[in-house]
């Protein structure tokens, strides 16, 4: 068993039934998530995404230890883990928010309160793993300064700033990024198609104030001169787009609520683990499309994705993969020195890894009750204050005027 090869299924699967028994845990305990009322299947999905993300990135480290290399795993499956579910999760943004778009042709958008709800739904978690983050650095350069205060001050800043001004060692900690396992890169991406939203919500004839306009083109030019080489990432988010439209026709929903969807999906799955190097090459994203359009429109594989189990998984699915690359350096480099887990073998790796994902998922439910919840819950009552407060600003404008 020792001879275990490092990139056996067993140990994904192994895992994966220990995130479902701990995730089982925690609903008997704590109680039932709360339930969408359109999308419970994609719900069910973003769970296992994030879960599938931090396999990927469990089965990195492994080989990380014993090449001091950071690539692409030696396995189509553990590759696909990763790349493959951030396809599936772009497409989830597009899909999500063209369908609100297409919603609000009749009840129009309040653009304000959409942007901070957005703000409160990434934004605090992110500033906690920021925390997290810095924390870490301090504890690796034992308190210690190796480099001028207004250098790491500037490192600190393009941190926070969710890495659009990049993602820099901080005070000569070599690749710090790892300690997060570079999983926000993803998220200048979702923030840039937050921003073209009003742009394109003009295009589908939906109202929006001329101040939004003109940050939905500021969002778009954003797209493109941020990343000019990276418009392969976004064509994701253009999938998610036609799944949104694909599945407003009656018969294709009445297709994905068949017997024959959960096979599709199943085999447009295996047919990019088994052919697709890359994820995010044209014919892999147009295979995740299909497969993704029929779960959008309902298909639940077998009631998988619904079920209360998934549905928790999917409630703590943005605590899962921000927070799963600190949880790994951390035992990888405090609870063990990295030569005692670059000596472990296949077996006993995989086996510290399934007790590490009971942590994870706690961690994971701790940090949504705690910080996400409260933050999404107070999107309306912000919303209010900041407006009240801009009024109050502009009545003493005009009389000090």
């Amino acid at each position: 068993m020792c001879g275990m090869d490092p990139v056996n299924p067993l140990a994904a699967l192994t895992c994966l039934f220990a995130a479902l028994a701990t995730s089982f845990f925690l609903l008997k305990r704590f109680g039932f998530p709360r339930q969408s009322a359109r999308f419970a299947s994609i719900d069910g999905l973003r769970g296992y995404l994030a879960f599938f993300v931090f396999l990927h990135h469990a089965c990195i480290w492994y080989f990380y230890l014993q090449t001091g290399e950071w690539g692409r795993p030696p396995s189509n499956l553990y590759s696909h883990l990763g790349r493959s579910s951030v396809v599936l999760f772009f497409m989830i943004t597009g899909f999500l928010f063209f369908t609100k778009l297409l919603n609000a042709r009749e009840s129009g958008i309040d653009w304000g309160q959409f942007f901070i709800s957005r703000f409160l739904r990434l934004a605090p978690l992110y500033m906690f793993a920021m925390a997290l983050l810095f924390s870490t650095v301090f504890v690796m350069t034992k308190g210690g300064v190796n480099e001028p205060l207004t250098v790491i001050a500037k490192e600190i800043f393009k941190w926070l700033s969710f890495t659009f001004l990049g993602s820099p060692d901080i005070d000569g900690v070599e690749h710090t990024s790892l300690i997060m396992a570079g999983v926000i890169w993803t998220l200048p991406y979702e923030l840039l198609f937050y921003l073209t939203l009003p742009a394109i919500a003009v295009l589908l004839r939906v109202k929006a104030p001329p101040f939004y306009v003109l940050v939905g083109i500021l969002g778009a030019a954003g797209m493109i001169i941020w990343h000019p080489e990276g418009h392969q990432f976004l064509q994701p988010f253009l999938g998610g787009i036609a799944a949104a439209i694909l599945t407003r026709m009656s018969w294709f929903r009445a297709f994905a609520a068949g017997k024959i969807a959960p096979f599709m999906v199943i085999a447009c799955v295996l047919t990019v683990g088994a052919t697709q190097r890359n994820a995010f090459d044209a014919v892999a994203i147009l295979i995740l499309f299909f497969a993704f359009s029929f779960i959008a429109a309902g298909c639940t594989l077998f009631e998988i994705l619904t079920n209360s189990v998934s549905q928790m998984l999917g409630e703590i699915s943005y605590s899962l993969y921000l927070l799963h690359g600190i949880l790994l350096f951390s035992v990888f480099h405090f609870f063990f020195e990295p030569t005692q887990v670059k000596s472990l073998s296949p077996l006993s790796y995989w086996l510290l890894i399934v007790c590490i994902t009971p942590m994870l998922v706690c961690t994971s439910f701790i940090t949504f009750k705690i910080i996400e919840s409260p933050s999404m819950r107070s999107v309306t009552g912000l919303t209010t204050w900041l407006r009240a407060k801009i009024v109050r600003v502009k009545v003493h404008l005009r009389a000090a005027g």
